[in-house]
């Protein structure tokens, strides 16, 4: 064999086990075996619902179950309806990110366009709630949770995105806010995070949870009567970018895959997801079993024994 036709064989037998881990790592993904954990609905698999997007964000799921989540680089907002239908609900959409609902059934949207954060109505109409802090911009609200008295906690990191067209970082640090449930009045909260990005709550208002995605750590707070937060406490070692909570006080991370903790911050199982990256997640479905995941170019999901709670 002359070199130049060796060098291509090994090439291409590089190339061949690099598909091959590729096409196994995918139909690992698929076939995962969740028997041996009880949160999972018996017999479940990890279904792709959708794909052909950039990159999903923000799953938030109305009290019907239909879930609304985000495709950032498009700037549109899709609806997935419990009987897996999917269309755009909002485009532009304010480079809409992280997403819930409040009591009222109003989608509240991190629109980091222009560093907002928005309600949006049923027909798509869109208020904007906050415009900035102190005079100036925030870095780009990312995630927001609503506790069960309407208080909002958002977190807001510093990403800078290729749309803006703002200047530098206004604010001092990366933060997390509160907004009393009035919308009129915007308090920091915790500023010694390196980079707050992922957040949820317990459906009773008593406890928050702040992943710093830049730390590798997620905490968690006491929630007092005021609404303000204390306690500060590791709850595990990962850093997320979205978190869900399930009617058992689970805790659901995303980073590489979905990582579920229990309410003492014990790792119980890992969800493997055959994208670059999950981005997001909640509890959905017609019953809210069913998991909701965005990640990457696509969306999955996943039957669960356990039902989401509170603000998703």
């Amino acid at each position: 064999m002359d070199h130049h036709r060796h060098h291509q064989t090994r090439a291409l037998a590089a190339l061949g086990a690099g598909l091959a881990m590729i096409l196994g790592a995918a139909a690992q993904a698929a076939d995962q075996d969740f028997s041996a954990y009880p949160i999972v609905e018996h017999g479940a698999k990890l279904q792709k619902l959708g794909g052909g997007f950039v990159f999903t964000e923000g799953p938030a799921s109305d009290k019907d179950g239909n879930i609304y989540f985000t495709d950032q680089p498009k700037n549109r907002i899709w609806k997935w309806t419990t009987d897996g239908k999917l269309s755009i609900f909002l485009e532009p959409s304010g480079r809409s990110n992280g997403m819930c609902f409040d009591g009222k059934g109003v989608l509240i949207s991190c629109a980091d366009e222009l560093n907002q954060l928005w309600s949006i109505d049923a027909a798509g109409a869109s208020t904007v709630l906050i415009k900035d802090y102190q005079g100036k911009l925030l870095n780009g609200p990312n995630d927001v949770w609503i506790s069960p008295a309407g208080e909002l906690y958002i977190t807001d990191p510093y990403y800078k995105r290729d749309y803006w067209k703002r200047g530098p970082m206004e604010q001092k640090v990366q933060g997390v806010y509160r907004l009393t449930a009035d919308h009129a009045s915007l308090t920091l909260i915790a500023s010694d995070l390196q980079q707050p990005n992922g957040i949820i709550g317990t459906p009773d208002g008593k406890t928050l949870y702040v992943s710093d995605i830049q730390a590798g750590i997620t905490y968690s707070y006491a929630i007092g009567a005021d609404g303000g937060i204390s306690n500060k406490t590791t709850f595990c070692a990962m850093g997320s970018d979205g978190m869900t909570i399930d009617d058992q006080g689970n805790v659901y991370l995303t980073n590489h895959g979905v990582t579920v903790f229990s309410p003492s911050g014990a790792k119980i199982m890992h969800i493997g997801i055959d994208e670059g990256w999950t981005g997001n997640i909640c509890f959905g479905g017609a019953d809210h079993h069913l998991l909701f995941i965005t990640a990457s170019t696509s969306i999955y999901g996943l039957r669960m024994a356990t039902k989401g709670v509170g603000s998703q």
